[in-house]
């Protein structure tokens, strides 16, 4: 058991507010009653930020999407950002330290300018599988449950959510709102319809993992998501893992096609034929309309029980 004085916490410099990040796998934090952390701010959303204990027991930092952003050291954070002793956090307008009296804190040499190190190498039109993935009618939903339960809901599934894709070997998840983007580079070509099931198992993983906190949270309504999954040539690197091109855009509008199809994953054509031919036929072809391109595409769909039977044959 983790003596008291070696709790990490979090101290809100506006008002001195201490809060122990003791007991627990997340904490919400934004000006809502139910978070765990309440910042009484205009410029900090409801619901802005999570910290999540991770498997190997460090604590990191998710902007769900909020207005102002989540800051780290100065630095906007758009995927999960691990946090050190003595980081210096920012929500909205509010400054908020976070210390963990276990950790040896990181300290910037005197006069260390980084100004002129060499940019971080983006790695254009390297071939990525993008799996985006939202949780289905999430805002009528938010309106019926209390604060507690909404952090405590979004903060596990968020938790989950990632925590599958990394095991799964996904390269890197941003959080999206109500949403988690995931990656898997191909660096091997060789390799590709191997690494492209590992995601469509991620997805069937993340399904299950949604219906089991439906049931543990006492939910009024199950929790229900939809998949998008797209591969093709992708800009990734940088500090803030990026992942951006037409490639992230289609599975961001494949996800949202779901809704349309009335099933619950949708792959793009790339990401089907990287399949073997008994996992390709249980695919149905349909022809969507995807937001921001011309002409009808065509999507892959399937449920999440045909993909759980696919996989499992």
């Amino acid at each position: 058991m983790t003596s008291k004085a070696l709790i990490p916490f979090l101290t809100v410099e506006s008002n001195g507010r201490r809060y122990a990040l003791g007991e627990g796998q997340s904490w919400a934090i934004g000006r809502g009653d139910g978070c765990a952390v309440v910042i009484p701010s205009r410029s900090v959303s409801r619901l802005h930020a999570l910290i999540q204990r991770r498997d190997a027991g460090d604590l990191a930092l998710v902007d769900l999407g909020s207005r102002n952003g989540s800051f780290v050291n100065g630095v906007r954070v758009s995927v999960p950002v691990t946090l050190r002793h003595g980081d210096q956090l920012m929500f909205g307008d509010q400054q908020v330290a976070f210390h963990n009296p276990a950790q040896p804190e990181l300290v910037l040499a005197a006069g260390t300018d980084t100004r002129d190190e060499p940019t971080t190498a983006l790695n254009t039109h390297s071939l990525a599988t993008i799996l985006v993935v939202d949780i289905r009618d999430f805002t009528p939903l938010a309106r019926t449950l209390p604060e507690s339960l909404l952090s405590q809901t979004i903060g596990t599934w968020f938790l989950r959510t990632g925590q599958i894709a990394q095991q799964r070997g996904s390269w890197a998840q941003k959080y999206v709102g109500d949403a988690v983007m995931a990656v898997w580079a191909h660096p091997r070509e060789e390799r590709v319809g191997e690494e492209v099931r590992r995601v469509l198992e991620a997805a069937s993983e993340i399904d299950a993992a949604t219906a089991e906190i439906s049931r543990t949270m006492g939910l009024p309504a199950p929790l229900r998501i939809g998949a998008g999954i797209n591969t093709g040539p992708a800009i990734l690197g940088g500090s803030d893992y990026t992942a951006l091109g037409d490639t992230v855009n289609a599975a961001f509008r494949l996800e949202s096609a779901t809704k349309g199809i009335g099933l619950g994953v949708a792959l793009g054509e790339r990401t089907h034929h990287e399949l073997a031919a008994a996992v390709r036929e249980r695919f149905e072809r349909r022809e969507v309309e995807l937001k921001g391109y011309d002409g009808a595409s065509v999507a892959w769909a399937i449920s999440f029980e045909g993909l759980r039977e696919t996989l499992r044959g």
